[in-house]
């Protein structure tokens, strides 16, 4: 909502703090989430990097910062896919114990992870072509990052549905 040409700085600490306050519970269970984790780092060095660097050489963080934010969503989900799928975490919350490590739970982990890492990798493909085309319109940064991310909740809403089902019927 505070992200804009010069605003980033504040938005940029904005986050951190409420990334820091939203984990707290969390934090204190000791469950925090890669993700979670992600953006409080990020968020971190980015307001350190606004406090300690001269503005004129942290032009390119305020050009670039949805294509690396992205950029950096996306290699840390597209990553977590050689250790444990980063939605496994939240998934979890919500799958009893007893599933954790069947097959079916980890695939359907891989798949919602890779599609939710496809999605950042083309929000920031989308980000880096606004920038070097000179074109900052709505399409590319507003309009498909929105459609990319609905996609991507309804394929989570969908998809392990999809997947119980297709073993019931087996």
């Amino acid at each position: 909502m505070i992200a804009g040409p010069s605003t980033w700085k504040l938005a940029a600490f904005t986050a951190l703090i409420a990334s820091l306050v939203l984990n707290v519970p969390d934090l204190r269970r000791g469950s925090v989430k890669v993700l979670e984790i992600t953006g409080m780092v990020f968020f971190a060095v980015i307001s350190i990097l606004a406090l300690v660097v001269d503005h004129g050489d942290l032009l390119w963080l305020e050009t670039y910062a949805q294509a690396l934010s992205s950029g950096v969503i996306a290699a840390v989900a597209l990553g977590s896919l050689a250790f444990t799928p980063f939605t496994e975490q939240y998934a979890r919350e919500e799958v009893p114990p007893e599933y954790w490590d069947s097959p079916v739970f980890r695939r359907t982990n891989r798949v919602l992870t890779a599609v939710w890492g496809a999605v950042f990798v083309l929000i920031a493909i989308a980000g880096l072509i606004a920038v070097e085309s000179g074109h900052h319109g709505d399409w590319l940064n507003w309009v498909i990052p929105v459609v990319l991310l609905v996609v991507a909740i309804r394929i989570t809403a969908w998809y392990p549905e999809h997947v119980r089902s297709t073993a019931r019927q087996t």
